[in-house]
């Protein structure tokens, strides 16, 4: 049996290629994307996905393991845009330069720093950052661990 794999999965309402697109340019690592009128037959579907839904995306292999599509909306209604302050994902990084590089090439693509990214109480460096999706990302660098 194959081990078990996490990856997030993130429903966006209608943005999902060009959000896909922009976390390659970030993060690196291969984009599959796959639209919906890809599929040869759709007629056992309860909906009409508009042209250029994504079914489904998934980027791996670099920085981040991604999957997500966009959502379809029931005839009449918008999907919600993006915005939480109740959950991130969890970036590690080896090096506080690091982490501070992908901060600002996040905020230089219309993100903003929710928390400064700065030596917490506990010593690890972290912080966190809303990019132009309305996806919060939590960047922390490990710090010195004591022994005993």
């Amino acid at each position: 049996m194959a081990a078990p794999q996490f990856s997030p999965y993130i429903t966006f309402p209608g943005t999902a290629q060009a959000a896909f697109e922009h976390y390659r340019e970030l993060f690196g690592g291969e984009l599959e994307i796959m639209l919906y009128e890809q599929f040869t037959d759709l007629s056992e579907f309860p909906f009409t996905p508009p042209p250029g839904t994504v079914a489904h995306a998934q980027l791996h292999g670099g920085l981040v393991t991604l999957a997500g599509g966009d959502g379809i909306a029931p005839p009449g209604e918008e999907l919600p845009p993006l915005s939480s302050e109740v959950y991130s994902f969890l970036i590690g990084l080896d090096e506080v330069v690091d982490a501070r590089a992908l901060i600002e090439r996040i905020v230089a693509a219309d993100g903003r720093v929710a928390m400064p990214f700065e030596l917490a109480p506990w010593g690890d460096h972290y912080g966190q950052v809303v990019d132009r999706f309305g996806v919060m990302w939590a960047l922390v660098v490990e710090g010195p661990r004591q022994e005993g």
